[in-house]
């Protein structure tokens, strides 16, 4: 369903609510817009960028307190007093505060993989609320009350059913921030960190910024609902922000679907009500010794996430006709946008890479002895070798995944020992992976953009206020154009992960072409192709060889590659046992032995 539509119809039915319900149930509301704006964040954080937080909770204590200490103090330091005017001035400070203190908390733990970061984001958490709860200045266990009222022209949102419109103005200008960010080239880096920092940095995304993002976003949203609870509340203390209501917000975020804006929403007003009714009900049915309510809460959502894992939302989107789903589709006016800058390619002939005297250690193991190979424009190289021979660490050293121990790789005639696979990719050179590395429920078309990431400029403001959408246009238009020349140019709107795996690994040649590369190095891309696959994947090599590009290639199909490439150069135990042509590496003894079974 159009989500245009969906806001269109909660801001109808919002809008009446309070003057239809009672003031409890308004009451029941402001908390879900609360709790929703904080779940924003956490869409962002874990559903798209695969980071789990415990600690939002702790970024909506920052923000509360931060106004309620600036609102209430009796006496502040001179350079601060004139935060303490309005509620307005406050929240520019909280913003400000929290953006600081999510960087350097950023910088500390999203380096950190694995359980390690959720872990840490337990400990910042917990310190947080401990701090709120120590202080003195900020109340300690007791907090802070006598909070003001937020007026808006003059008139003072005092009550409940008064700041509830305030709540959900925000709430929907949040939501409809982060669907345009998650529209646009920045949002795609945000998603390609699902797909691998491998993947995601030889696309050009800076993976570490692009968690950074997401990262102080989701906080300044947490620090935008403290905000608002704090003067909805009139009083703050620490308990609203431990590490309980943490996992609270998360419960929220995958109950409603952790990668769905529209999830959040549902997520956090499924659980708010839940909460309400079942420690309603549950007293008179079993009594009021114990906390039968969270015992019943956590039952269900065990059950929960046994039959809708990926959260309601989505199941809910599944269930619906196919003609009400919204699906990103090219705009109209994308056929008209001028095509991207590209880039010269070399003179053919020119030394686009070489390798000189490559070795690579790990510990006693020698996985790369002493390797040289050169690649040059207008020319197919072929790296073949058994099972163990070195080629993919050759392949990640030649595309600055990895470094060598000792040698020299230079690409364009610069040296790129050490150099990020960001930066190689920036000077021309693109990649494809050995297993096939893209966002499944990302469409065909978006995922092949990503590899133009180099090529936009916008960033996150122009994204989130939909500033971007001429060059949007133009990057879309660039990735249809690459899917047209590999073959797929009839798959632009289907999930990727719905493709063949042979589909799946033409999709990575497309999004590596999006990148207008003049070095395309491929690893087995004709594993899972079919025959007349094959020989279209040879027609699109040939033809980008007479363009000028240099491609080298890993694979392991001797058919194919013999009947294409121009130069063979064979591994076997990390060291090159022969180079040549074709039809001299196919009669060389030594090769035989080492690869195609043994001399006759």
């Amino acid at each position: 369903m159009n989500p245009r539509y969906l806001l269109l119809a909660l801001v109808l039915i919002l809008g009446v609510a309070p003057l239809l319900l009672p003031p409890y149930y308004v009451t029941l509301l402001n908390y879900i817009g609360l709790y929703t704006l904080v779940v924003l964040g956490l869409v962002l954080l874990t559903g798209v960028g695969g980071m789990t937080s415990f600690g939002q909770a702790a970024f909506v204590g920052l923000g509360a307190y931060t106004t309620a200490y600036l609102t209430t103090a009796e006496q502040l330091p001179a350079w601060l007093a004139w935060a303490g005017a309005s509620p307005w001035l406050t929240l520019v400070v909280g913003i400000a505060l929290t953006a600081l203190v999510a960087m350097v908390l950023g910088a500390m733990t999203l380096k950190l993989s694995g359980h390690y970061l959720p872990l840490g984001t337990i400990a910042w958490g917990l310190s947080l609320y401990y701090l709120f709860g120590t202080l003195e200045s900020l109340g300690g266990h007791t907090g802070v009350s006598g909070l003001p009222s937020i007026s808006v022209f003059g008139y003072a949102l005092d009550k409940g059913e008064k700041i509830y419109y305030l709540i959900w103005v925000v709430l929907a200008l949040a939501m409809l921030i982060t669907r345009n960010l998650l529209d646009s080239r920045e949002g795609r880096a945000i998603r390609a960190l699902k797909g691998g920092q491998v993947m995601a940095e030889s696309m050009g995304v800076n993976t570490f910024r692009s968690k950074m993002v997401i990262f102080v976003i989701s906080a300044v949203f947490a620090a935008l609902s403290g905000w608002l609870y704090a003067h909805t509340q009139r009083f703050v203390n620490p308990t609203p922000f431990g590490l309980n209501m943490g996992i609270d917000y998360l419960f929220m975020a995958l109950i409603g679907g952790v990668g769905s804006v529209w999830g959040a929403l549902l997520g956090a007003g499924i659980l708010t009500m839940l909460k309400q009714w079942l420690q309603d009900l549950l007293p008179h049915l079993l009594g009021n010794n114990g906390n039968y309510e969270a015992i019943v809460f956590g039952v269900l959502i065990v059950l929960l996430m046994q039959r809708a894992p990926g959260g309601l939302w989505p199941m809910l989107v599944r269930l619906m006709p196919q003609r009400y789903r919204s699906r990103k589709t090219l705009p109209p006016e994308a056929a008209d946008s001028p095509a991207l800058a590209r880039r010269q390619l070399p003179e053919h002939g020119q030394l686009i890479l070489q390798a000189r005297n490559v070795t690579r250690r790990f510990g006693g193991l020698v996985a790369n002895n002493d390797m040289n190979l050169e690649v040059h424009a207008g020319e197919i190289l072929a790296l073949i070798g058994p099972n163990g021979a070195g080629k993919s660490t050759m392949f990640n050293q030649l595309s600055g995944v990895d470094t060598p121990t000792s040698g020299d790789v230079l690409f364009m005639g610069q040296k790129i020992n050490g150099t990020t696979s960001r930066k190689v990719a920036a000077l021309g050179m693109s990649r494809t992976f050995q297993h096939v590395k893209l966002l499944p429920t990302m469409s065909v078309l978006e995922n092949v953009a990503i590899g133009a990431h180099l090529r936009g400029s916008k960033g996150v403001v122009a994204a989130a206020l939909h500033l971007d959408r001429q060059e949007e246009c133009r990057l879309l238009n660039e990735a249809r154009h690459q899917l047209q020349r590999v073959g797929l140019g009839e798959f632009l709107y289907e999930e990727a992960g719905s493709l063949a795996l042979g589909q799946q690994r033409i999709l990575e040649i497309a999004r590596a072409l999006c990148a207008d590369p003049c070095l395309l190095l491929l690893d087995e891309p004709a594993a899972g192709l079919r025959l007349k696959e094959k020989e279209a994947l040879g027609i699109l090599l040939s033809r980008l060889r007479s363009e000028g590009m240099a491609i080298l290639l890993v694979e392991h199909d001797m058919d194919f590659v013999m009947g294409l490439v121009d130069r063979v150069v064979v591994m076997e135990f990390g060291q090159r046992i022969a180079q040549g042509l074709p039809e001299e590496v196919q009669k060389d003894p030594v090769v035989l032995e080492a690869y195609l079974g043994g001399a006759e």
